[in-house]
């Protein structure tokens, strides 16, 4: 086979195909006298291998194990889609935990405070310490009022539901700057059911990369299977 045919197989182009080889995603092709190449059934079963982790996995990691799989290093090309599928895992504990806290928070409002926090107690309120509250403001997550006589932070029943998310959401390991945008448009909304949208949304793309690794699990077999085939009786 030439380069066309495996590009036309999948609508890309010829130089992609070629690249593809060059970054060790394809097994190298045999050339002919001239110093074409010569691409086999080895290689069409490679391609769809790696695009088929593309969609699962993201360029890199499929790129990784493929460079893995050609360095005759099963291990760690088995290791990187491991890490793949645990990267899922914790993507769809945190979703659940965010889904179950903006429950918690819209439809439980009498157990919010009815008055306003120090810092103090909202920190003892979430189990933090008051340090940790003052970087969520310093990030832009939080932005409590001051109390005209003493200067003191104040926080609303709002600045605390915005705590709540903060402190769940760092327990899923997300970064303040990622926090700082997510609580800013709840609080641009007036409350949480943009982020109910946005969580249905996260939920959808989950659940597609999850059948795409289903997907891509058959499709790399069946190139390892191609790639060494059992011996013959």
């Amino acid at each position: 086979m030439r380069p066309a045919d495996l590009a036309r197989e999948h609508g890309i182009s010829t130089q992609a195909v070629r690249n593809y080889e060059r970054d060790g995603f394809l097994p190298p092709a045999a050339r002919t006298e001239a110093g074409y190449r010569v691409y086999t059934e080895v290689h069409a079963a490679a391609l769809r291998a790696f695009l088929a982790l593309v969609a699962a996995y993201g360029h890199a990691t499929a790129g990784g194990v493929m460079v893995a799989l050609h360095a005759d290093d099963l291990d760690r090309a088995l290791t990187l889609v491991d890490r793949g599928h645990a990267q899922l895992l914790r993507d769809r504990e945190t979703l659940a935990a965010v889904r179950t806290a903006i429950g918690d928070l819209t439809s439980a409002p009498e157990s919010r405070p009815a008055g306003p926090d120090s810092i103090g107690e909202l920190a003892h309120r979430l189990g933090v310490t008051a340090a940790t509250v003052r970087a969520w403001e310093r990030a832009g997550i939080l932005a409590p009022a001051r109390d005209a006589a003493t200067g003191y932070r104040v926080f609303s029943a709002a600045d605390i539901r915005d705590a709540e998310l903060t402190h769940l959401l760092r327990r899923g390991g997300y970064p303040l700057e990622h926090i700082a945008t997510v609580v800013g448009q709840v609080r641009t909304a007036g409350g949480t059911s943009s982020l109910v949208k946005a969580l249905e949304t996260w939920r959808e793309r989950l659940t597609a990369r999850g059948v795409a690794m289903l997907d891509a699990a058959g499709v790399l077999s069946e190139y390892l299977r191609v790639r060494r085939p059992p011996p013959a009786r």
